[in-house]
């Protein structure tokens, strides 16, 4: 993933508050503790003997998600049926472990230790092709020192004159707190937080009121006993949905929120686009209706699968694929660009180039673009970013509970994110596709867009006032 470079560039440009145990030194390497094993992928060819049908289609998706599609006018199709468990049976009976499969993609994710199975597996006739995608690596990352939570903040940290404190000038810099005076805070909205890891959530105290409707792990590598999560997902999760008055409140206090684990922090192998993919699709599933991914993936370990500039097209990797279907699905997705622009790649990470996602850019609290923030277009020529956020650095809450400041895009897609649950509250009747045209409409440059940029810095309060000229509750984009 791509916060590794971010943090080099922090810790040697910019003194911040940050926290000691977010990332292990690529010096504290162990050993890996279990056996030598593989993951395939395997695209099958049909979904002929599966025991779903698109007439009950309630078997398979949640009353939510039903519910979304509707409102939408999206139609269930064959991309929401369940992979045929006939084929499943079949592909057990070779010896292959399944850790997971993809509806949209028609695939099965097997893991074994016999590397001759692959070539089994595509002889079975509804097998199209089988890739490797993760090999058991010979050491990993040191896990993560499990850390106590504070029960309270430093008392500099609180400002009594401000409800907001902290999180004021991230709120206000897009148009967020007239929002919230107008009683839009998210609610009814749920939101898919897919991260790495969501150290101390349930305990810190700054989420104690948060509505988090669950939270899973689809990270189907062997995880040792007494590794512990980041807090990666922490830090994004509280852009969005902390609430200490007075100290830091988050941008959408009253959503509800599915957290889900889909990165190994311990390895970077294009499983985890796999990974991405099945938590994308339990989120539709569930009946959500925004995701937020700070994630990104352009280069990987052993390097047999890298990922190349021509590929950012929304429909050539395997996770952008996955990502453009959301849209299809009603579901709006909201993407950090990647922390790429003084790197050799420079561009966006994948899946920020997704068709209809919304892409965000990190600025400096000059609202200036940070030099760090990865730029566009798409290789099929697609303004990205989208918009852009705070980032460089933004005020967050650590997976021990304590307000710090951190930089990365990764902190400036939440601030979006949460907004436009704010705004989706306000104007139910819009579609996912119309939300996102919206949040491009209302950036501070969208008369010249260009590819560093994007259409600039949202107004959300600008959005809802504008909403009507655009949109009508009788108008839609289906």
């Amino acid at each position: 993933m791509y916060r590794t470079f971010l943090l080099l560039f922090v810790c040697m440009a910019m003194p911040l508050t940050l926290d000691a145990h977010t990332h292990s030194s690529p010096s504290h390497k162990r050993a890996y503790a279990g056996e030598k094993c593989w993951m395939y992928r395997l695209i099958l060819g049909d979904k002929s003997g599966g025991k779903y049908s698109l007439q009950q289609p309630q078997h398979y998706l949640s009353h939510k998600a039903l519910e979304r599609r509707k409102r939408q006018g999206i139609a269930i199709d064959s991309t929401d049926l369940p992979v045929s468990h006939e084929y499943l049976q079949q592909i057990r009976t070779t010896g292959a472990r399944i850790k997971g499969t993809s509806r949209w993609h028609n695939s099965v994710l097997i893991e074994t230790s016999d590397t001759t199975l692959c070539q089994a597996l595509h002889d079975l006739p509804f097998v199209v092709s089988c890739t490797k995608v993760w090999q058991s690596p010979d050491s990993v990352m040191e896990g993560h020192t499990k850390r106590s939570v504070r029960t309270d903040f430093n008392p500099w940290d609180s400002i009594p004159s401000s409800y907001y404190a902290s999180s004021l000038e991230q709120i206000a810099s897009v148009g967020g707190i007239d929002i919230h005076k107008k009683g839009y805070n998210g609610r009814g909205i749920t939101i898919a937080v897919l991260d790495e890891g969501f150290e101390n959530v349930n305990r810190i105290p700054a989420f104690k009121y948060t509505r988090i409707k669950g939270k899973r792990s689809f990270v189907a590598a062997p995880i040792e006993k007494g590794y512990n999560e980041s807090d990666h997902g922490t830090k994004v999760f509280s852009v969005m949905a902390a609430n200490a008055p007075h100290v830091y409140v988050g941008c959408a206090t009253a959503a509800t929120y599915w957290l889900l684990q889909c990165e190994d922090p311990r390895t970077e192998q294009q499983v985890e686009e796999d990974y991405w993919t099945f938590a994308a699709e339990f989120a539709d599933s569930a009946g959500v209706d925004i995701i937020n991914s700070s994630l990104g993936y352009n280069e990987f370990d052993f390097h047999y699968a890298d990922h190349q500039l021509h590929e950012l097209n929304g429909t050539s990797s395997f996770i952008s694929r996955s990502a453009s279907m959301l849209y299809r699905k009603g579901i709006a997705l909201v993407c950090s660009a990647g922390n790429n622009g003084m790197g050799p790649w420079k561009k966006i990470s994948f899946p920020a180039d997704a068709l209809e996602c919304i892409t965000v850019g990190a600025v400096t609290t000059t609202l200036k673009s940070a030099p760090f923030s990865s730029v566009g277009p798409t290789q099929d020529g697609r303004v990205k970013p989208d918009v852009m956020a705070i980032g460089s650095p933004a005020y967050l809450i650590s997976g021990r509970g304590s307000l710090v400041q951190d930089m990365g895009t990764s902190f400036a897609a939440p601030l979006v994110c949460g907004m436009m649950a704010c705004l989706w509250q306000a104007l139910p009747h819009l579609t996912a596709l119309q939300l996102m045209q919206l949040v491009r409409r209302c950036g501070n440059n969208v008369e010249h867009a260009n590819n560093v940029y994007g259409y600039g810095i949202p107004d959300f309060t600008q959005a809802l006032e504008q909403a009507n000229r655009f949109y009508s509750p009788s108008v839609s984009s289906h």
